[in-house]
C-alpha cells in the first residue's frame, strides 16, 4: 500500500532548546534499552517448498512496492505465478521486481497511480502485453489521511476515497473484461478492520474501506455466473511501512517506535496481542485467490488477532 500523510512537524520546533534536544537523546537511549526487552517482531511465515498454485497462472497486483502488496508479489511469484504488478515509487518497484527475478521467478513493475484511469488501464495493457492473460488480481493499494471530519478538505476526502474506492473499481473495470476472455479468474480486494468497527479521525478511511465491502458484494454477484470470484480480504492492524507512516514516526529512532508501537498494541490489540505481518496476511490473500475454495464469493474474511471481536 502507498500512503499520503502531511509532512511531520520540524524537529526544532519540536525539541524546542538544547536542553530538550540532549533530553530526547537520553530518553531515546532508553527506549534502544526498553526495546531490548520487548518481544521480537514476529518473524515472516516460512516459504512452502512445493507449493505451486499458480503455476501458469498471471497474477496483477495494485500496490505492491512494499508492505502487504509486496509480500503478496513475492509470494505469488515463488508458487509459480506470472506476477504484475504497480505503484507510484519506481526505485521500490524495480527493487521488488529484481528480488523476485532473482529468486527464479517472473515479475514486471509498471510504475502506475490508481487514482489515474489510463495509468491503471495501461498497467493492465502491460500486464497483457507480457503475459497475455490475467487469471488472478490482488486490488490492494490504498491510503490514508488521518483528520476529524470537519478538518478534511474536499481535496484530501478525495483523494484517500478515489484512490481507495474509485482505484479498485478502475483496476476492477479493466481487469473483469481480460478474466472474461479467460473464462473466470478470481479477485481479492483489501478492505481493512475499519470497515468493521473504527476509531477516530479515520472517517475518510473508514467510508472508503466500507464501500469496498458493497462493491466487491455487487460485483461477486454480476460475474458469478462467468467464473469470476470475487472476496474481501479484510486485515487487523499489520505492521508495514504504512502504519509508520500513518503514525507520522518516519524520522524517529526504530527503537523509539517499537517502544510506543508495543504500549499501542497492549491497548488497541485484544486477542492475540501483536501486529500482523506483512506475510501473514498476503498468505490469506493467496488462499483467497486460489481455486481451494471455488464455491467462495462475495465474503469478507477478517484476519485481525481478534481486534474486532472484542469490538462486536
Amino acid at each position: 500500500m502507498s500512503l499520503d500523510t502531511p509532512s511531520p512537524p520540524n524537529r526544532r520546533r519540536i525539541l524546542g532548546s538544547t536542553t530538550l534536544g540532549a533530553a530526547a537523546g537520553l530518553i531515546t537511549g532508553l527506549a534502544a534499552g526498553v526495546a531490548l526487552a520487548l518481544p521480537a517482531k514476529s518473524p515472516p511465515i516460512p516459504p512452502q517448498p512445493g507449493r505451486r498454485r499458480f503455476d501458469g497462472k498471471v497474477v496483477a497486483i495494485t500496490g505492491a512496492t512494499s508492505g502487504i502488496g509486496r509480500a503478496a508479489a513475492l509470494a505469488f511469484a515463488a508458487e509459480g505465478g506470472k506476477v504484475a504488478f504497480c505503484g507510484r515509487r519506481t526505485a521500490l518497484g524495480q527493487e521488488v521486481e529484481r528480488e523476485i527475478k532473482a529468486a527464479g521467478g517472473e515479475a514486471v513493475y509498471v510504475k502506475a497511480d490508481v487514482l489515474v484511469e489510463d495509468e491503471v488501464r495501461t498497467f493492465i495493457d502491460a500486464t497483457i502485453a507480457a503475459y497475455g492473460r490475467l487469471d488472478v488480481a490482488f486490488n490492494n493499494a490504498g491510503i490514508t489521511i488521518e483528520k476529524t471530519l470537519h478538518e478534511y478538505s474536499a481535496e484530501e476526502w478525495d483523494r484517500v476515497n478515489n484512490t481507495n474506492l474509485r482505484g479498485v473499481f478502475l483496476a476492477m473495470k479493466y481487469e473483469i473484461p481480460h478474466m472474461l476472455k479467460a473464462g473466470g479468474g478470481t479477485i481479492v480486494v483489501t478492505a481493512s478492520s475499519n470497515a468493521i468497527s473504527t476509531q477516530a479521525k479515520r472517517t475518510a478511511y473508514t467510508a472508503s474501506k466500507r464501500a469496498l465491502v458493497g462493491l466487491v458484494q455487487g460485483a461477486a454477484l454480476d460475474y458469478a455466473q462467468q467464473g469470476i470470484r470475487v472476496n474481501t480480504l479484510i486485515p487487523g492492524t499489520t505492521d508495514t511501512p504504512f502504519l509508520r507512516r500513518a503514525a507520522g514516526m518516519e524520522s524517529v529512532p526504530d527503537a523509539v517506535w517499537r517502544v510506543g508501537l508495543n504500549q499501542w498494541v497492549k491497548n488497541n490489540v485484544p486477542g492475540i496481542g501483536r501486529l500482523a505481518t506483512a506475510e501473514e496476511v498476503a498468505a490469506l490473500a493467496l488462499t483467497l485467490a486460489s481455486d481451494e475454495h471455488p464455491f467462495m464469493t462475495g465474503a469478507q474474511i477478517v484476519i485481525d488477532g481478534g481486534k474486532t471481536a472484542k469490538a462486536g
